[in-house]
């Protein structure tokens, strides 16, 4: 482990809202892995408190949340080397959500454009969407996080993190660890089936784990163009070779590129390539991801040492917080 390793604890939260998908694999879950790899300590939840604002079916949300789980273990997140926990696992958040919410100027949460957007959405106005950036602030602070994996569009949620534990420390003292933004040079960008950001709210992913069937048809309903096959393809301004190229070598990213730009190439030959070079990347994990169907005890036992892990740093922290605060 490298010193800058020992240095950093890294935190990320998925909500279980839907199942994962091309854009949660290489857009994180590569992270996690390199995370895990360099020795850093990695804390790793599946957020069910943030799923309630927009999953309302008590059975949905807990095979979801333990679906998740599964599949984390499957991509290969080695839960003896980091925490892997549920959100609901750690009870301490809820109460350092509450701290918080005492020093958090009710401006900040009224700027936040995830909240905006969700509404547009049609997700209804209700204090847990408003009041969400303070219970991901909560999920952040309480495990001491100091490097924190986000895309451009969360980096918002992030600053507010920093300002809501700014505005802590200047009245009570430095006792919450500001975290940093952890965003890579280059992160891979997944455009969805019709050329969207991927996202489960569009409906428009390629899923891990679902059936072979499933994925094939998702992947052959990647929206193109109406160019001709004899024409030249520009693959700079083309979905379906941006997923296609995800898993790619360097030498069979050129192959595509020529063909793409020379003309004669059809998409129904990309798509089934896309297909193939799925299964070959996917196949063992999708394998893996069976077996585990048979072990929920397994499971069970991943989430409650991840749990245990992230306890004992959050214990001690809320303690901080509520002698700092005056609470017994």
């Amino acid at each position: 482990m490298t010193d800058s390793a020992k240095k950093q604890t890294i935190l990320s939260g998925i909500q279980p809202s839907g199942n994962l998908h091309l854009g949660n694999y290489f857009g994180a879950v590569q992270q996690f892995l390199q995370f895990i790899e360099e020795g850093r300590e990695c804390f790793y939840f599946l957020a069910n408190y943030h799923a309630l604002t927009s999953v309302r079916d008590a059975g949905r949300l807990l095979n979801l949340t333990r679906g998740t789980a599964a599949d984390y273990v499957a991509l290969g997140l080695d839960p003896s080397k980091c925490a892997i926990y549920v959100q609901s696992d750690l009870p301490e958040v809820c109460e350092l959500q509450w701290l918080l919410t005492t020093v958090t100027p009710m401006g900040l949460l009224e700027r936040c454009h995830a909240y905006k957007d969700k509404l547009q959405k049609g997700l209804s106005a209700d204090h847990g969407l408003f009041a969400y950036p303070v219970l991901m602030a909560a999920d952040i602070l309480i495990v001491r996080a100091n490097r924190v994996p986000v895309g451009q569009d969360q980096k918002q949620h992030l600053e507010v993190t920093r300002d809501i534990a700014g505005y802590f420390n200047n009245i009570y003292g430095d006792v919450l660890t500001i975290p940093e933004a952890y965003i890579p040079e280059k992160v891979a960008v997944v455009p969805g089936r019709d050329g969207q950001k991927m996202s489960k709210s569009y409906n428009n992913t390629i899923e891990l784990f679902a059936p072979e069937d499933v994925v094939k048809q998702q992947i052959f309903s990647i929206v193109t163009d109406s160019a001709a096959l004899k024409d030249p393809k520009d693959p700079d301004r083309s979905a379906l070779y941006a997923i296609l190229k995800l898993f790619c070598t360097e030498e069979e990213q050129a192959y595509w590129t020529d063909r793409f730009r020379s003309g004669g190439l059809g998409y129904r030959e990309v798509k089934q390539a896309i297909f193939d070079l799925y299964m070959r990347t996917f196949g063992p994990l999708r394998a893996r991801r069976l077996e585990l169907e048979n072990q929920p005890e397994y499971i069970d036992e991943v989430l409650r040492q991840g749990a245990e892990k992230a306890r004992k740093v959050a214990g001690p922290l809320v303690r901080e917080v509520r002698a700092a605060m005056g609470i017994p």
